[in-house]
């Protein structure tokens, strides 16, 4: 049945799907011809294409009506966990305090301060979440803000040096593009400066007189940096630095020690940055080294033996082979590429990042797929002994959290896995003790005993061995496998690009399917960053296939070693990870019950083709270049979801997505649902959900966010039998 309006019709009283026109257009590239017969849903604004939209949403509405108890019950799960009316951990900044606060029935945060005791004051305070602290300030109430809007977002929270200042950015349509406002914090002022089309975050000169932002061009590519000075107009900004190239994207940031300001210019391969002093802002920036292709490379700043250093974290040749896992070097401020190699390259050790303070570096790096931290104090002399710090979890993820003070007896750090809700400590370099100030609240019977995690391995079809997270309820009858174990119901999720780990971590929503005997499961595939920066080298441009056919040896692995089977298995992932979702439902449908993706990546050779769409030219570098080059053409051809979709029986697929998307747009999941609808056989759902007042992130608004997750989890239980449980 065919509607030209896109709109979903009742028969019987049972809304049934609407069946988009076909409005064949051409496609020609490399002498070869697609015919696309749903190009036409790009045009956001034409009404049949809004509705053709909503009527999916209907036929979504009345799919899965008969899973409101459910969602409802799971959104109520999800609440009863979570301390509502709770707060974040002070973090120490100058003379203050910093801390947000949420309260239950609120949506968005309140953030806030307090003073320090005194300089030797490093114990944060002690909150109480429904009381307030002698002189708190609320510094700004993001639901105040977000009154009268149906999408919020905070993007910069940026405090100037002296406390005073506060550069503050918010986002009231889910397009990422931000408007820039400044409040005084001594009187509580609303400066009149308003800054429009900003990127998301905003650096303060040392004197606060003036502040740096980024901006889009018509790509969203942010491509110039300007200055602004406060109670000016944002006609009289200067413009710092303008990158042409559309590869690359622009940025500014400051050193930890907040002495120099850095511009970095950088595609998906090569970095370049300039450095100036943060007292000096109407300096001229100058070159730390040029961009070569092919090289990464970060600054921070030093006092190395009473000497300014540079420190540089980078991937170029060292001794005549290419340090593709990165090294750490240090140079002279003013003779950058005078360089002495404090960290050498390693084959099992993929450096990720540094944090420079007075007398210490935090040094953050992964090995055996797991990410880690590591203190190095400084001495008179130079470097001492580096430590990593030991959490005594078999699967975790690490990091160091907000540590903005350049002097500071300790460092804040983090701690998670898929069992362990979130623990943040204080670390102790001299006595390498973790002071424990906060730790994720669970409401409820929730005991970390009652769960087991663990790693498992798959041997992908070229021989190499792909690591698969496991975590289940310890009592899941069979849920480890072994023989007369029963197949368990799982969900398998995945990502694989960008060189983007999928690491460990907490969720209180995935308590609701646990709880109801699911195991949960993630595929560490190739294109991810999870074993080095070779990892991801084989998953991406013309090996991006790893990355597909990894996550089919990782399901066909629990299925053959006895945790679950084909009609108990579910996939997941979203953007990059939709992508994944789209190739692998192509590749291996029979290995799964059904298939949930957000904002999925489904019609890559169309997006990558055309430079005028958001961020194109700039993924060339993950992807391939397809304009130029025929051999990506036809590979990406081989793969895409949307242009390889077939009249085969396909699992149960819901997707989402969002209207004002600027990364992943709406269109391409609505084409693949289009055409999967109109070519598919057997009966196996088909859903699409457009939320259209939202982009890549989703909804806005935690309770919003809440009931999206009931939504996505009901329909996931509900794919393998479990919505009674």
């Amino acid at each position: 049945m065919a509607l030209d309006s896109g709109s979903a019709i009742s028969v019987d009283s049972a809304v049934v799907a609407p069946i988009a026109k076909r409005v064949p257009k051409e496609r020609v590239h490399h002498g070869d011809v697609f015919v696309d017969e749903y190009e036409w849903l790009r045009e956001k604004t034409d009404p049949e294409v809004i509705a053709y939209l909503e009527a999916e949403n209907a036929y979504t509405d009345a799919q899965t009506a008969k899973l409101g108890p459910l969602r409802e019950k799971i959104f109520e799960e999800i609440k009863s966990r979570i301390q509502e009316t709770d707060l974040s951990l002070p973090t120490r900044m100058g003379e203050f305090w910093y801390y947000s606060r949420t309260f239950e029935g609120k949506q968005h945060g309140v953030h806030c301060r307090c003073p320090i005791a005194g300089p030797d004051d490093w114990t944060p305070p002690k909150l109480e979440a429904s009381a307030t602290m002698p002189g708190e300030v609320v510094l700004l109430d993001s639901n105040e803000l977000a009154e009268g809007h149906d999408y919020f977002a905070l993007g910069a929270f940026s405090i100037s040096h002296a406390g005073d200042m506060l550069a503050y950015s918010e986002d009231t349509s889910g397009d990422e593009r931000y408007v820039l406002r400044f409040k005084n914090l001594t009187t509580g002022e609303l400066l009149p400066d308003e800054i429009t089309g900003v990127t998301q975050g905003a650096t303060w000169s040392l004197d606060g007189s003036y502040i740096f932002y980024s901006t889009y061009d018509d790509a969203w590519r942010s491509d110039t940096v300007w200055r602004h000075k406060l109670g000016t107009p944002m006609s009289a900004d200067v413009q710092v630095l303008h990158e042409p190239d559309a590869h690359y994207s622009v940025g500014v940031t400051a050193t930890n020690s907040e002495k120099y300001l850095l511009l970095y210019v950088e595609s998906k391969i090569t970095t370049e940055n300039w450095i100036l002093e943060a007292d000096n802002p109407e300096g001229e920036f100058r070159l730390v080294m040029p961009r070569r292709e092919g090289v990464e490379y970060s600054v921070d700043h030093a006092v190395v033996g009473g000497e300014d250093k540079l420190l540089i974290l980078h991937n170029d040749v060292v001794d005549g082979v290419k340090a593709e896992n990165f090294v750490l070097a240090e140079a002279p401020l003013h003779d950058p590429t005078n360089q002495t190699i404090l960290i050498p390259h390693r084959d099992d050790v993929r450096l990720n990042g540094l944090e420079s303070f007075s007398d210490k570096l935090a040094v953050s790096y992964r090995r055996d797929a797991m990410q880690r931290a590591a203190v190095w104090p400084l001495t008179e002399t130079g470097y001492g002994e580096l430590h990593e710090i030991d959490f005594g979890l078999e699967l975790f993820d690490s990091g160091f959290g907000a540590n903005p003070e350049w002097e500071q007896p300790m460092l804040r750090v983090g701690v998670t896995s898929y069992i362990t809700p979130m623990k943040i400590f204080d670390y102790v370099p001299d006595t390498d003790e973790l002071l424990l100030r906060k730790e994720q609240v669970v409401l409820g019977d929730y005991n970390p005993g009652d769960y087991v995690q663990h790693r498992d391995w798959a041997v992908a079809a070229d021989g190499t061995r792909v690591p698969i997270s496991v975590v289940m309820r310890k009592d899941a009858e069979g849920g480890s496998g072994g023989e007369g174990a029963a197949p368990k119901p799982l969900l398998l999720y995945g990502y694989g690009s960008y060189e983007a780990p999928m690491d460990p971590y907490f969720s209180v929503g995935r308590l609701s399917l646990l709880d109801r005997g699911m195991v949960y499961a993630v595929a560490h595939v190739r294109g991810g960053g999870e074993m080095g920066r070779r990892w991801y080298e084989e998953g991406k441009k013309l090996e991006k296939k790893n990355t597909f056919t990894d996550f089919v040896a990782c399901a066909r692995h629990l299925v053959d070693s006895g945790v679950t089977a084909p009609d108990r298995m579910l996939a997941e992932g979203g953007s990059a990870g939709g992508l994944l979702m789209g190739a692998v439902a192509n590749l291996a449908p029979e290995l799964f019950a059904g298939i949930l993706t957000n904002v999925p990546f489904v019609d890559p050779l169309t997006s990558i083709l055309d430079e005028s769409l958001p961020l194109t030219v700039t993924e060339w570098d993950e992807w391939g270049n397809p304009l130029a080059d025929k051999e990506v053409y036809e590979y990406m051809k081989s793969y895409a979801p949307y242009e390889n979709v077939e009249a085969k029986d396909y699992p149960a697929i819901l997707a989402i997505t969002g209207l004002n998307d600027t990364r992943v747009l709406y269109v391409e999941p609505a084409k693949w649902v289009a055409k999967l609808r109109a070519t598919k056989t057997g009966d196996a759902q088909l859903l699409l959900k457009t939320e259209m007042s939202a982009g890549h992130g989703g909804v806005s608004g935690r309770y919003e966010k809440w009931k999206e997750a009931a939504f996505e989890l009901a329909w996931l239980l509900d794919a393998v039998d479990l919505a009674g449980a």
